[in-house]
């Protein structure tokens, strides 16, 4: 199956509250709880099975999680509850924070057998640091940014915007907040200095890391080309975010991957590695699409 994480441009940026919230809600169903928080953010729940999936995306970069992750969650038989932000918020907002202290309150997250946090970037940030209202969940961060906060994070030069938020209030700094998840997985380039510096400060013994190496500032691209994050998703549905086990469908993934192959036939050739070099230009020859 291939992997439900896209990059789509949908409505949304620049638009009223009630303007993109109308767009958000038009692919919903029946059965489906959309609920306004503040006026650049709504979570988005669609009830199913015991597992429940909490993706943070956003508006317009990444689509909505009826068109990101649908395939997905359908085929899993999944619950999913988006918190979708209409631009570059971090989810530092108090009507974010207030939803979760009502869901924590509720006892809505202990309804369910398991529940993974996951996101993207800034979605990987939130997903960190609002895992902390369900413990013993489990943690898909891709690429996350552990704070934004001056001066702790001044070397972290790429979001000058996100100086003006607030990283200080609650479920804010995302590696205090792991401590009580089940299982943490930070995966990133670790040639992205900005990226590996962030996933230094995650400190917890429980924190996984899937150092993609080579794979730049967006390796989420090409783990949407391989499969690599529904199978990351699924491994932590199941419990079961063990470094032999990510490791295992890592490799699976990069041998997928066209990409790395060609990087790594170029690395070869350059080192005189003539005989490796044949087999990995075979391994490519042999893929069903060949680049």
């Amino acid at each position: 199956m291939q992997d439900p994480v896209v990059q789509t441009r949908v409505p949304g940026a620049g638009q009223t509250a009630e303007s993109w919230l109308a767009a958000l809600s038009s692919g919903t169903r029946a059965t489906d709880e959309l609920t306004a928080l503040g006026m650049r953010h709504a979570a988005l729940l669609r009830p199913a099975g015991p597992v429940l999936l909490v993706s943070f995306d956003t508006l317009p970069q990444v689509a909505p999680p009826s068109l990101a992750l649908a395939g997905l969650v359908r085929d899993q038989g999944w619950s999913h509850l988006s918190v979708v932000a209409n631009g570059a918020t971090w989810w530092r907002d108090p009507a974010v924070h207030a939803h979760f202290d009502r869901l924590i309150d509720e006892g809505f997250f202990e309804t369910f057998d398991r529940v993974v946090f996951f996101g993207i970037g800034m979605g990987g940030y939130a997903a960190a640091s609002f895992c902390v209202a369900a413990p013993g969940c489990a943690v898909v961060a891709i690429r996350p940014q552990a704070t934004l906060q001056a001066p702790a994070t001044e070397w972290d030069r790429r979001f000058p915007h996100a100086r003006r938020l607030d990283f200080t209030d609650r479920y804010s700094f995302a590696p205090d907040m792991v401590e009580g998840a089940a299982s943490v997985l930070l995966v990133y380039d670790p040639r992205v200095a900005e990226d590996a510096m962030h996933a230094a400060l995650f400190t917890r013994p429980h924190v996984l890391r899937l150092r993609c190496h080579g794979a730049g500032a967006r390796p989420e691209v090409a783990m949407a080309q391989t499969g690599l994050v529904a199978e990351l998703l699924r491994l932590a549905a199941r419990g079961a975010l063990r470094a032999p086990l990510v490791h295992r469908a890592h490799r699976a993934a990069r041998r997928r991957d066209a990409g790395h192959l060609l990087r790594l036939l170029s690395q070869l050739t350059l080192r005189g590695r003539g005989r490796l070099a044949r087999r990995v230009a075979r391994a490519v020859l042999d893929r069903e699409d060949p680049p």
